[in-house]
């Protein structure tokens, strides 16, 4: 489930092994690029921490933070 708090949408994805949560984040990826809108991201071995926020409205959680977020949950 995604939280809302500090005006970003946050969500942690664990995986079995590195390969699965970087083959997870290429396919983030993609799709980021496709919608235009990129996440703030971290990675620790098997661990996706995503931070969600739209930088040109001010860095504040918009339909585009909750459309990529939804289109993020159906990746995993």
């Amino acid at each position: 489930m995604w939280v809302e708090k500090e005006n970003r949408l946050y969500k942690k994805f664990q995986f079995s092994t590195f390969l699965e949560a970087f083959a997870f984040m290429t396919k983030v990826a993609n799709l980021a690029e496709a919608m235009n809108h990129h996440p703030l991201w971290t990675n620790v071995y098997n661990t996706v921490e995503i931070w969600l926020s739209t930088h040109d409205a001010g860095n504040v959680v918009t339909e585009k933070d909750r459309a990529l977020a939804d289109a993020i949950d159906k990746l995993s």
